[in-house]
């Protein structure tokens, strides 16, 4: 694959992740009310967005042809593990700007752009130590 066609699908999907995350924040904003609600719409936005990248940059990014559950369970749990120093990066954003300046907007704000940087980190850290032993991993950037 191209790099060009790397980066247009990498950014594709982190968009597509990132609508995720934000809607089932919504979601839960919409139905829980009180101290709690920030953590808990994070935590599963996070869940939304981490299911269905994985799910898009396992086939389309990565070429990851590998089925069957164990295979699925060791790179998702791969995955996700890479995942926790970005998480921390777009978690702390999100946080930050929400205490900042204490607005839905300003939040999501942060939130967009420490997804990005995290999803740029977390690219790299994918493509060595998740999908890398697979031998058919995305263009390298």
């Amino acid at each position: 694959m191209s790099l060009s066609t790397l980066v247009l699908r990498y950014g594709l999907f982190a968009v597509l992740a990132t609508l995720a995350n934000l809607a089932a924040q919504r979601l839960v904003f919409a139905l829980v009310s009180g101290k709690a609600s920030l953590l808990l719409a994070m935590v599963v936005g996070t869940g939304a967005g981490l299911v269905l990248k994985y799910l898009l940059d396992k086939r389309w990014i990565f070429n990851d042809a590998e089925t069957g559950l164990k295979n699925h369970s060791r790179k998702f749990t791969l995955y996700t593990v890479m995942g926790i120093i970005t998480t921390a990066i777009f978690w702390t954003m999100e946080a930050g700007f929400w205490l900042i300046w204490q607005t839905q907007a300003m939040r999501e704000l942060g939130a967009v752009i420490g997804l990005a940087i995290g999803y740029v980190i977390k690219y790299h850290l994918d493509r060595r130590f998740v999908f890398g032993s697979s031998g058919m991993n995305g263009a390298r950037a």
